[in-house]
């Protein structure tokens, strides 16, 4: 899911009914305390747990994180850096641009009864469409930043493919946004069109 304003992770908050949030402290000494602290707003948890992914991506995550997670998210990343540099894209390439944050999900199934941890954010452009839950929808990730590129997703027991097709599908939106301006703009919320993948 591309970028949602403000006001839907405010939303998203009040729907969860967390307790506030904790400031960052000196565990998040990799990050920007302010990318922290916006991650934490919005996903309604604390992120306990900081690593890098065997590749550089730096993960922060509400559980320890499992190997195949890490691994899922270099293999996602990867596959969008192969097809971003067939198109002639050179910018947000490396592992190194890329925050991951992983939360609880909000959901475990969805509403057919398949395995699909997603979390809840404020419905914003897609209000009234059949994504709305009633002021919220179900996603299995969203972008945080454009700058760095951060994305949240929620937390995976297994069917860590699906794990890698979100990191290439959030990443989608932060390459976009840095090599191709006008194909971002067509594509900046899924409530107009543009479903993942949008680069082949």
């Amino acid at each position: 899911m591309s970028p949602l304003s403000p006001l839907a992770g405010e939303a998203r908050a009040q729907w969860r009914r967390r307790a506030p949030v904790v400031q960052p402290t000196a565990r998040t000494r990799g990050a920007d305390p302010r990318l922290i602290a916006q991650a934490e707003r919005v996903a309604g948890d604390r992120f306990q747990f900081e690593t890098l992914s065997q590749r550089g991506v730096r993960v922060y995550s509400v559980g320890r994180p499992i190997p195949a997670t890490l691994r899922a998210i270099d293999g996602g990343l990867a596959e969008l850096f192969a097809v971003a540099q067939r198109r002639g894209y050179r910018q947000r390439l490396n592992y190194s641009d890329y925050t991951v944050f992983i939360g609880r999900p909000d959901r475990q199934r969805d509403s057919s009864g398949a395995y699909s941890p997603d979390i809840a954010v404020g419905a914003a452009q897609y209000r009234g469409s059949v994504y709305d839950k009633g002021g919220y929808v179900f996603a299995a990730g969203m972008v945080l930043s454009m700058e760095p590129g951060a994305f949240l997703i929620a937390e995976h027991e297994r069917d860590f493919g699906r794990v890698a097709n979100v990191a290439r599908y959030e990443g989608e939106h932060i390459v976009l946004y840095h090599n191709d301006r006008r194909l971002y703009q067509q594509t900046y919320d899924h409530s107009r069109g543009g479903s993942h993948p949008i680069i082949q």
